[in-house]
C-alpha cells in the first residue's frame, strides 16, 4: 500500500496530478480543491490510498489527512465507491462535509455530481455521529499539520521551497507567533507571510 508521496508535481490535468518521486511518475486522482493549490514544478506531499479493481489500479491522493480519512470512511457506506467519494471531497471541504452529515443536510451532500439525494441520505444514516477525523496537533510537535497549517505549507512549496525547510518554518511560525490551532482559515495569509519571512532570513 502506498500511503504517502513526497515529490515534484510534473503535470496537472482535469482530476489528476502526476507526481515525480525519485524518478518515478505517479498518476494521482485528487479533489478539485487540492489540484488548484498545486502547479507544475512545485514540491508537494500527498496522502494516498490505492483502489484495486478488475480493470485498474488507481491511486487517490489528498493534501490533508482529514480528506483521506473521509475518503476511506465514505466508501464503507453501501453504494459509495471511490468516484463518488472523490466527487464529494471536490464539492465540500472536510469540515463542511462532516458538518453536513452531522446536520442531516442531504441537499448539501447531493450537490456532489454522481451522488443524488438517496445516496446522500444513506451517507447521513450510516455516518452521522461516527466520523472521527485526525486530531489537530499541539504546537511544536511532530504530528500531522491541521488543514489550515497544511495550506500554509502548500503555499511555501508552491513558491519553490523544499518540503523539509517549509515544514520546519511552518511549525516554528505556529509555535513562536502564538497562533491558535487548528489554524483558522483567516489566519492562513498572515501565517504564510511570517513563515516566508522566516525562511528568507535563514538564507
Amino acid at each position: 500500500m502506498i500511503a504517502l508521496l513526497s515529490g515534484t508535481v510534473v503535470a496537472i490535468e482535469a482530476d489528476i496530478a502526476t507526481i515525480d518521486v525519485s524518478g518515478v511518475g505517479y498518476e494521482v486522482h485528487m479533489p478539485a480543491g487540492d489540484l488548484t493549490s498545486m502547479h507544475a514544478g512545485s514540491s508537494t506531499r500527498v496522502y494516498t490510498t490505492m483502489n484495486v479493481s478488475q480493470d485498474a489500479i488507481t491511486l487517490f491522493g489528498f493534501i490533508s489527512k482529514s480528506s483521506k480519512t473521509l475518503f476511506v470512511r465514505l466508501q464503507k457506506v453501501s453504494g459509495i465507491g471511490p468516484k463518488v467519494a472523490l466527487s464529494l471531497l471536490s464539492t465540500l471541504k472536510p469540515d463542511q462535509l462532516v458538518a453536513a452529515v452531522e446536520a442531516g443536510d442531504a441537499a448539501a451532500l447531493a450537490k456532489a455530481p454522481g451522488l443524488g439525494r438517496k445516496g446522500a441520505q444513506k451517507i447521513i444514516l450510516d455516518l452521522a455521529g461516527h466520523i472521527d477525523l485526525p486530531k489537530a496537533p499541539s504546537s511544536g510537535t511532530e504530528e500531522n499539520l491541521d488543514e489550515g497549517s497544511e495550506q500554509v505549507l502548500q503555499g511555501l512549496l508552491s513558491l519553490g521551497w523544499q518540503m523539509r525547510d517549509a515544514e520546519q518554518a511552518v511549525r516554528k511560525t505556529l509555535q513562536d507567533s502564538g497562533f491558535s490551532l487548528p489554524l483558522p482559515s483567516e489566519d492562513v495569509p498572515r501565517a504564510l507571510k511570517l513563515a516566508l519571512t522566516s525562511l528568507d532570513r535563514g538564507r
